[in-house]
């Protein structure tokens, strides 16, 4: 009669996991979830957010539990209430909306973002049709056509819409990038931009953050020595989708997205002996040590942390947060 029916199976089989660095949260997904913290600290609960502050459930459900509600549209927030608009950007219209009912607001979008907005209300000034590299329909790209006109702003998905969609011929042209896109599908985008309008405006930077970019890198350095690439993510985070899409486009045979440790198949890694592990920068590190641990049930792990940038940027809170007292 087996007395430790759950007692851990001796002579596991050997994994090797590769821990892609950087991973996970960036500087401007933590401003974000402080900024709500701190809210919720100083004002006390609840304080509401229009939208999912990032894209991990995880997080959303943490601060829910600390006095956040989450809410589509600022008409299902009190008067007298605190509301705090997502990391992704809003269009003009929603701060607007804030002000005219008397909202106290905080505005938790990416300083990253915020660039971006301030690029394209340039351009606008300066009299340029702007194309917006991005994907219909993400919050991202929903804030930054909303900082102008209808009709000022085209966006342009991938390469071949690059080459066909319809502009305004009787205007100079710029482009400008969601934040969140991978570096390679961007390069193509722009390239074929470039060849339809050789007297288009670029960003004086690549609009593409340093996250996206670091956390790109990291899973290119590792993809072609995994034989299974575990990405830590939700599905509606653009910045994790595109860490599967790089890994298999860098030689990795086989990738998936996870958005807790226990949604891991682990049949995916049997008879394997290299993965690599990631994090999107909205998901936190924990999670990451979820997946690992759940490998543990059935693997002896040895792990190779493989880091390509260290990152030391922060972004500072709100100046309503930085100093104590009452709103």
């Amino acid at each position: 009669m087996d007395l430790h029916p759950h007692a851990p199976e001796r002579n596991l089989p050997r994994l090797n996991v590769l821990l892609a660095g950087p991973r996970g949260f960036c500087a401007g997904v933590d401003r974000a979830i402080k900024i709500v913290e701190e809210a919720i600290r100083r004002y006390g609960a609840p304080v509401y957010v229009r939208h999912e502050i990032v894209h991990n459930r995880f997080v959303v459900e943490s601060l829910e539990r600390q006095g956040a509600i989450f809410v589509e549209e600022l008409d299902e927030v009190p008067d007298d209430a605190p509301v705090v608009f997502s990391a992704h950007g809003v269009p003009k219209s929603v701060p607007a909306e804030a002000s005219r009912r008397k909202l106290f607001y905080l505005d938790a979008t990416c300083p990253l973002v915020s660039k971006v907005h301030r690029e394209a209300e340039q351009h606008f000034s300066r009299g340029r049709h702007i194309l917006l590299i991005g994907h219909a329909g993400h919050p991202e790209v929903v804030g930054t056509m909303g900082q102008l006109p209808e009709g000022t702003v085209t966006l342009i998905e991938d390469a071949e819409r690059a080459r066909t969609t319809p502009v305004p011929v009787d205007r100079p042209l710029a482009f400008i990038t969601q934040t969140t896109l991978s570096v390679d599908d961007t390069t193509d985008i722009v390239a074929a931009l470039r060849e339809r309008f050789p007297d288009i405006h670029a960003p004086a930077k690549e609009d593409i953050c340093y996250a996206t970019t670091n956390r790109q890198a990291a899973v290119k350095a590792i993809a072609d020595r995994a034989e299974l690439m575990v990405v830590v993510g939700a599905p509606n985070s653009s910045n994790s989708l595109r860490l599967v899409e790089v890994a298999e486009r860098a030689g990795c045979p086989k990738a998936v997205m996870v958005q807790r440790g226990r949604d891991l198949d682990l049949s995916l890694a049997g008879g394997l002996r290299t993965i690599g592990v990631t994090a999107g920068a909205s998901a936190p590190e924990v999670l990451v040590e979820e997946v690992l641990a759940r490998l543990r049930e059935r693997f002896e792990l040895a792990i190779e942390e493989v880091v390509v940038a260290e990152e030391t940027i922060t972004f500072k809170l709100p100046s309503a947060l930085q100093t104590e007292g009452a709103r």
